[in-house]
């Protein structure tokens, strides 16, 4: 696995202030805090997998290209407003959420589950990112955020081939792997995603004015994340995640599956809409 492109690539001299979409903006801040944050969990996975040297070499330069995503977004992000500083949230955000880095072994009680938590992750980002390709008329978001998507469905790949590389040893059952899959989905409610928000949208000094609320900035992250997405980008996704879960990803459970989670999107977005 290798990086097929760098800062260097992107035509930041393309951008146009004109074509930025405000709610896009907020979206993109928030992003670029999670995909830079991506250290932690190279700390964390290098404990979990410390004598697979093959994997080893992967997640570094997993981690490489995840930190790239984050000053690649940030570095947007500051010409789409000069008020921002993308060194000075990032290290806001740090400050304010840390993941527990003290585990030796994998949370999920098994590498291979691990990889699955990874892989319904990758899943997310990959689709969230094609959803804001395909949405943003900015020339170099559009080019950002295509690298950023085609970067995460090759890091599915590897974490999807890890996990069928200790499957068989590890033989964890389907209920347990089903359990892994939809709890990391739920774990998109915790204080990373929301904090990122913060950090990247609410001034230090209007702290006082605006505390921040775990609830409401992970609705208002979740408000920017569902305006991505289309049918077609949550197909694909739900796909991706039962795939290392043991179910057929073009089959009759996992089409009614990608339709149910698309209504309950769409109605947690106009309640979403209602609240704001």
């Amino acid at each position: 696995m290798a990086a097929n492109w760098t800062l260097d690539d992107i035509a930041w001299d393309k951008f146009d202030p004109a074509l930025v979409d405000p709610e896009t903006l907020k979206a993109v801040k928030a992003a670029s805090m999670v995909e830079a944050n991506a250290g932690d969990y190279v700390t964390y996975l290098n404990k979990v997998f410390r004598d697979d040297r093959k994997m080893l070499e992967a997640i570094r330069q997993w981690g490489i290209e995840e930190v790239q995503h984050g000053y690649a977004l940030g570095r947007w992000a500051e010409l789409a407003d000069p008020e921002f500083s993308f060194e000075k949230a990032f290290a806001r955000f740090r400050e304010g959420y840390k993941i527990n880095e003290g585990a030796e072994d994998s949370v999920r009680g098994a590498r291979s589950l691990e990889l699955i938590a990874r892989c319904v992750v990758e899943s997310g980002t990959s689709s969230f990112y094609s959803g804001m390709r395909d949405d943003t008329e900015e020339p170099v978001l559009k080019q950002i955020a295509g690298h950023i998507a085609a970067d995460e469905f090759r890091h599915y790949k590897l974490f999807y081939e890890g996990f069928l590389k200790y499957q068989p040893e590890e033989k964890p059952h389907f209920f347990k792997r089903l359990w892994v899959a939809m709890t990391r989905v739920q774990e998109a409610e915790d204080d990373e995603l929301a904090y990122a928000y913060y950090a990247a949208n609410v001034k230090p000094e209007e702290e006082t004015a605006h505390p921040y609320d775990r609830d409401a900035y992970s609705r208002a992250y979740n408000q920017q994340l569902l305006r991505f997405y289309h049918f077609p980008h949550l197909r694909k996704e739900v796909a991706m995640i039962v795939k290392p879960v043991g179910l057929k990803p073009t089959g009759i459970i996992a089409r009614a599956l990608a339709r149910i989670v698309w209504w309950a999107m769409q109605t947690r977005a106009k309640s979403a809409g209602n609240a704001a």
